[in-house]
């Protein structure tokens, strides 16, 4: 049950449909300890529902083989069971549990499941506002940030360095740009 503290000023009740052509599910790691590979996910969709109480309810999918870093080698690596094991667990999930208000931005709580594990994980949350659209109804704007660490989702390949350190960092910032449409 999604319980909601905060109501986002201007969304109207209803379904909102993520405009996966005008949103991006991106993300980034530490590579060699001095770098950072960025990413996207190209195969995603989501909805934001919200109740006539105001009552916010979030859920996303992300398909992982979708992931996209500009290297076919890495991607397929990451695909690989060293990493997601996406032919075993080919997809992530988000499913809000609350929604609070944080000085003039706002958290979401919820469930996000990945590599067959769920952990409870916060968002911090830019409202962008919304706009009447270009023709087919109101748009709102989102921005969402987290940091998860791979390894409490069981992804545990550890790739040391010679000298110290890791191929791949542990910790993963995630990047959410979202556009929604109401659906009528």
């Amino acid at each position: 049950m999604t319980t909601a503290t905060a109501t986002l000023p201007n969304l109207t009740a209803g379904t909102w449909t993520i405009d996966t052509v005008h949103s991006t599910v991106g993300f980034s790691v530490r590579h060699l300890m001095v770098s950072k590979v960025r990413g996207t996910f190209n195969d995603f969709a989501g909805a934001i529902t919200v109740a006539e109480d105001g009552t916010t309810a979030v859920t996303a999918e992300i398909q992982v083989a979708s992931i996209d870093t500009k290297n076919t080698d890495r991607d397929a690596h990451i695909k690989s069971a060293d990493f997601f094991d996406a032919e075993q667990y080919p997809t992530a999930t988000f499913t809000s549990t609350a929604v609070r208000a944080k000085g003039d931005d706002y958290v979401i709580e919820g469930d996000f499941t990945l590599h067959g594990v769920t952990r409870q994980v916060e968002l911090a949350l830019e409202f962008n506002g919304v706009n009447p659209g270009m023709g087919n109804g109101p748009v709102a704007g989102f921005e969402a940030t987290t940091v998860l660490n791979r390894k409490d989702f069981g992804i545990t390949i550890d790739m040391p360095l010679e000298g110290g350190g890791a191929v791949v960092g542990d910790k993963i910032t995630i990047t959410l740009e979202i556009e929604a449409a109401l659906q009528a």
